[in-house]
């Protein structure tokens, strides 16, 4: 064991955030700590690093081991440059580097025993210089730098003049070059592209030491942690596993306890019922029978009641426009900002019902090709149609139209009277703000929070195509769901930038890279993607046309791919509306299971027969309808 941390209590205020969890990491161990926003994971991490203090309990460190920590926010005032920054890492090796060459100059100016003196303690910084990696640091500095997404012609830029984002790359690039035994980490993918973050699960897959992560990027924990330290109402529980196996277990768990919650107030309703009905008597043997259950029940320990999944808020959005099949078209569209050019004549069409992510590295025009399709800025060349009675809604993080003198509830309200106060506060729940939150001001709120309401508008304006710059960015994994739900439930058309990759690949149909200043179409979600990429990427960026034209002689043409996903697009509406008869029908099997037991029906044995017939025949439609599903299923795979 290398990290543990047991019966730790913390409140603010009288927010209690933990109740007196515990867990434990071993070494070598890859964590994950997960909860939803505000469970408090980085409350966690502060407490670990002694930032905080909890109420109660204690943190246990492994004697003589170090740790290292990259908090979300990084507020760094260094006159070095990035490169310089990263170097000071370095400075017992630069020290002892410059040692080392002092003593080469000493060393010819003297003989005997003095020179052999100087001979041994050259010969051991030599040593100790070689086992630091003293002949790699600089290397290994360019190397962590790239990875995290830095030019070399950017390593000499001021650190005080960078962004926050580029500031905390820059920290993590810091942290991991210190290589501390436990490394802890607060949301280290927030700034990264998908590259970056590629190449960080791989470093921290091959990290030697503890790594103790908080991330929403289930994609990236899926790949790298063996444990989950899960915070849920105050609790800590640990579970083994990835992300993934996290989920499932936690599902199980928490249909036991439905099902074990259900018991008990079944058992308690009855018992309440039978008290009730003995003091009816009025007798003293029955009052004193009626109290003696009363204590009894005053001893059960009750299970708190937990979130019903059939109560879990699923947003669902429909268009109030349908538009026509051809929704936008580019053609020969070309950006470039003095010599930097972006991209250049790029084309591709979207279909209705399609849901595009636009992936690639940072700075090569994504965002750009939004703001041109929404006529924020000008193309230097090319065309854009839109299909017929397209409406665009567009998400883009730095601009955002709120009135920062309304409450969160108000701003909703007012944009969409007819909906009514439940439906209000389901939309923001779907969004992270609940209870007393909705009446925050939106001037008080963070710009991630502002985010999440933009977000949330915009789900319900009566567009049918969604542009979307970053979705997730600031979502906790349950708004993430249920953002995902809303998306492949969506009947409109969304176009999407993104890095997430779980979401990319629970919601694309299509992905659309950009790199070295084209498009390569993809037509499947992020797992095809990793599939096809060597085989539609080039090594070399300047050979990128040339091997698109070639993929194109030997593989589908424009017009077959089209077709092809034409007829995918077909089978997922046959699909969903198999699913919706399954989910129909299914909820009429319960309704009539309910009326069976009722006891006006049990006693009418024309309408129990009726009801009898009814539910056989759903059996039957039931299961037709399954193996149509699984027909369908097993022709898309």
């Amino acid at each position: 064991m290398i990290l543990a941390c047991h019966n730790i209590k913390k409140s603010f205020g009288t927010n209690e955030i933990f109740k007196g969890g515990s867990f434990h990491i071993e070494e070598h161990e890859k964590a994950a700590i997960v909860g939803i926003n505000g469970a408090g994971k980085s409350t966690l991490l502060k407490i670990i690093m002694e930032e905080l203090q909890p109420d109660s309990g204690e943190v246990i460190i492994a004697k003589g081991k170090t740790l290292g920590y990259l908090a979300q926010h990084q507020d760094m005032c260094s006159d070095n440059s990035i490169y310089e920054e990263l170097l000071e890492i370095k400075r017992p090796i630069l020290e002892m580097e410059q040692r080392i060459r002092d003593l080469e100059i000493e060393m010819k100016l003297l003989s005997g025993e003095e020179l052999k003196n100087k001979l041994d303690t050259y010969s051991r910084l030599n040593q100790e210089f070689e086992l630091a990696e003293g002949y790699s640091y600089k290397s290994e500095i360019i190397g962590v730098l790239k990875g995290l997404g830095f030019e070399e012609e950017e390593f000499s830029k001021n650190v005080k003049a960078l962004s926050g984002g580029q500031k905390t790359r820059v920290s993590l690039g810091k942290l991991l070059l210190t290589k501390p035994d436990i490394i802890l980490l607060d949301e280290p993918t927030n700034h990264l592209d998908l590259q970056s973050i590629n190449w960080l699960e791989t470093y921290l897959l091959n990290y030697s030491g503890t790594v103790i992560i908080v991330a929403h990027d289930r994609y990236f924990l899926d790949r790298i942690v063996n444990k989950v330290i899960d915070i849920d109402n105050g609790q800590i529980t640990s579970f083994s596993g990835n992300y993934s196996d996290y989920a499932e277990k936690k599902e199980m768990l928490r249909e036991a306890l439905v099902h074990q919650y259900m018991n008990q107030q079944q058992e308690i309703k009855h018992q309440e019922e039978v008290i009730s009905k003995l003091k009816s008597f009025n007798r003293e043997k029955s009052i004193k029978r009626a109290e003696s259950r009363e204590k009894m029940l005053q001893k059960i320990d009750k299970i708190e009641k937990p979130i019903f999944k059939e109560n879990k808020m699923k947003l669902k959005l429909e268009p109030q426009i349908l538009s026509g099949n051809d929704v936008l078209s580019i053609e020969n569209l070309s950006k470039s900002f003095g010599e930097n050019q972006l991209f250049q004549q790029i084309h591709f069409e979207i279909k209705r019902g399609e849901r595009v992510a636009l992936i690639g590295n940072n700075g090569t025009g994504k965002t750009t090709l939004f703001k041109i399709i929404n006529q924020i800025m000008e193309a230097d060349t090319g065309t854009i149609k839109l299909g017929s009675k397209v409406h665009i809604g567009y998400y883009d993080q730095e601009h955002q139209v709120l009135n920062l003198e309304k409450s969160i509830f108000e701003e909703i309200s007012d944009a969409y009277p007819n909906l009514n106060n439940t439906e209000i506060r389901n939309v923001l729940a779907a969004f992270s703000f609940t209870n007393d939150d909705v009446f925050k001001k939106i001037n008080d709120l963070s710009g991630g929070e502002r985010g999440r309401i933009s977000l949330a508008k915009l789900m319900l304006s009566e567009s049918n195509l969604l542009l979307l710059d970053e979705p997730t960015n600031h979502l906790d994994m349950e708004s993430k769901e249920i953002l995902e739900h809303a998306l492949n439930m969506y009947t409109g058309t969304v176009f999407y930038i993104s890095h997430d990759r779980y979401f990319i690949n629970r919601t694309a149909t299509r992905i659309l890279e950009l790199t070295g200043k084209t498009l390569i179409n993809y037509i499947g979600n992020y797992d095809y993607y990793l599939e096809k990429k060597d085989i539609l990427t080039p090594v070399d960026q300047k050979d990128i046309q040339k091997t698109i034209e070639k993929e194109s002689e030997n593989k589908l043409d424009w017009k077959k791919q089209k077709e092809k996903q034409a007829k995918l697009r077909k089978r997922e509406n046959q699909i969903k509306k198999v699913e919706q008869e399954i989910e129909n029908l299914e909820a009429r099997k319960e309704e009539i299971d309910f009326m069976l037991g009722q006891d006006d029906i049990c006693t009418n044995s024309k309408k129990l027969l009726e009801l009898h017939n009814e539910r056989e025949n759903i059996e039957i439609k039931l299961l037709k309808l399954y193996e149509e599903w699984e027909e369908f299923i097993s022709s898309i795979v």
